[in-house]
């Protein structure tokens, strides 16, 4: 004679087969290209008590057929491996499937890595600068969170 009661067994195999499924959805989270994100301009803002601050326009696009709720994005500039820029927003539009919308944000200006970059352009020579934007997408609900980064050389002359 079995010690297991006949129902036991349906409780404890009901509750692996959930397990299971659960499991299973975690990792069948829709599959989304991510975003194309480029800074339309840069503009100066009125200085005040924290120092420099920037406007900056972002144009996001969305290449995929499911429309992207974003709940907010961390991003920043770095020049020569420093970061200058930088800044968040929740104050991000719906963007619907394969279209673009401008996001803007203000910024502010890290003012000890602008001393460090300006000491460091004196003493290397160079005709260019080197660049990198990155950027953190959250996404409301089951979209995972993405990255993206976009970097290059600026032409001093």
């Amino acid at each position: 004679m079995h010690s297991c009661l006949p129902g036991s067994h349906y409780r404890v195999l009901s509750a692996l087969l959930l397990t299971l499924f659960l499991a299973g959805c975690a990792g069948l989270g829709p599959a989304i290209d991510p975003p194309r994100v480029s800074v339309d301009s840069v503009k100066s803002l009125p200085m005040v008590d924290s120092g420099p601050r920037f406007r900056i326009v972002l144009r996001i696009a969305n290449p995929n057929a499911q429309a992207l709720d974003i709940a907010g994005i961390s991003y920043g500039i770095a020049l020569l491996e420093r970061e200058l820029v930088s800044g968040v927003t929740n104050q991000v539009p719906t963007i619907a499937g394969y279209t673009e919308e401008q996001v803007t944000l203000d910024a502010g200006v890290n003012l000890l890595e602008v001393l460090k970059l300006l000491g460091s352009l004196g003493r290397a020579r160079s005709d260019t600068l080197e660049y990198r934007f990155t950027a953190k997408i959250d996404f409301r609900g089951l979209l995972p969170t993405q990255y993206v980064e976009d970097s290059g050389v600026l032409r001093l002359n």
